[in-house]
């Protein structure tokens, strides 16, 4: 019988968290004080520059003599996914890509510290998936649906059978639909084993970035799009890709009742998401030609501290559970997660290239989503 959920208590009575390993971590970093938030950051290395065209920080830029070495020794490969997008005249439309690339990149570090290195592969969608609303909007570029799944499908296939066995995608883009889709479509198509998620990171630690009283480097606005949170966290992370004089307050044009729908982190618990609909509110082209939701005016790096160490220390979580409980080569049981047998993916699951191992491309097709 499954026991009843505990929670912890904040100074804050709209914030609870529960009473796990994830909600004691988040607890711990709530109660934090400002120095405490400093020393996390300052461990993973934050702020510090673009590592994606540094040697050995991405597999695409390390020698695959050592990015082999450490593959044996951690098969996880975190996939930083972004989009290129307006984000109004004081952002770059980068700016979902850089996030996300940075704070993985403060993970890898972290991790190589400690002597238990990850792996991050490059950002395989420069340009995303975008919602409706987004349509027509100069500065967006957006990819058709099934090209992003598609993508992202290949991606993992091929990762996979170069030996990466837990695949996580760390998404920092509203699209966050279609990265769920593709990894359901590789696993019927393909029954491999390992583990494969999503993590729309922002939501994840959506309690940091929730408009709150409680602390004077709390936010004031809720995280939308373009808006005070995310300008916050690029200027901790990439300050020198932002103008804030150029900075314009929007705000959007809706025609339901409020409370419908929630914000981009869900931080209200309102009963739908805000992807689960169109047509209620104007597409930005028309309601918030500015590329911005909110108020960056509101901005500080300061701001993004906390909500940046709670991810990395949330990413580290995740990390630190799955290599433990299946450390590199290691898989959760095959005829358990898949109709496939031990013996059939027997030569797939040996060491690429080694004698005996075969690729992906030789393994048989099975199931009714076969891909054609």
């Amino acid at each position: 019988m499954a026991q009843k959920v505990k929670w912890l208590a904040t100074d804050d009575p709209a914030i609870m968290f529960e009473d796990s390993p994830v909600g004691r971590m988040k607890k711990e970093l709530w109660d934090a004080s400002d120095e405490e938030i400093d020393k996390i950051i300052l461990d993973y290395g934050i702020p510090s520059l673009s590592e994606l065209g540094k040697a050995g920080s991405y597999i695409q830029t390390t020698p695959r003599s050592k990015q082999i070495e450490k593959r044996r020794k951690n098969d996880i490969v975190f996939v930083p996914i972004g989009c290129t997008e307006n984000h109004g005249k004081h952002a770059n439309s980068g700016l979902d890509t850089f996030m996300v690339t940075q704070i993985l990149e403060g993970v890898r570090r972290y991790t190589a510290k400690i002597g238990d290195e990850c792996s991050l592969a490059f950002p395989p969608l420069l340009y995303g998936g975008h919602p409706y609303h987004h349509i027509g909007m100069p500065g967006t570029v957006i990819l058709p649906e099934e090209v992003v799944k598609e993508t992202l499908i290949y991606t993992m296939l091929g990762l996979w059978d170069d030996g990466y066995r837990k695949i996580i995608f760390i998404n920092n883009h509203g699209h966050c639909w279609m990265l769920e889709a593709a990894i359901h479509e590789f696993c019927k198509r393909y029954q491999l084993p390992g583990i494969f998620r999503t993590v729309e990171w922002h939501r994840s630690v959506r309690e940091f970035f929730t408009p709150t009283d409680t602390n004077g480097n709390d936010f004031d606005t809720p995280f939308i799009h373009a808006d005070e949170a995310e300008t916050a966290v690029g200027m901790l992370l990439f300050n020198d890709m932002l103008d804030m004089s150029a900075a314009e307050e929007a705000w959007p044009t809706s025609y339901l009742f409020e409370g419908q729908f929630d914000t981009s982190i869900d931080c209200y618990r309102r009963p739908s998401s805000w992807s689960l609909g169109e047509g209620h509110s104007a597409i930005e082209r028309n309601g918030t030609p500015e590329g911005v939701v909110g108020n960056p005016k509101l901005a500080t790096a300061q701001k993004a501290k906390r909500p940046i160490a709670a991810i990395l220390k949330y990413l580290t979580l995740i990390h630190d559970e799955i290599h433990e409980k299946y450390p590199s080569g290691k898989v959760p049981p095959i005829e358990m997660t898949t109709l496939r047998t031990e013996a059939e993916l027997a030569p797939f699951l040996k060491e690429p290239l080694s004698e005996g191992w075969k690729s992906v491309h030789e393994l048989p097709r099975q199931g009714i989503f076969e891909c054609l």
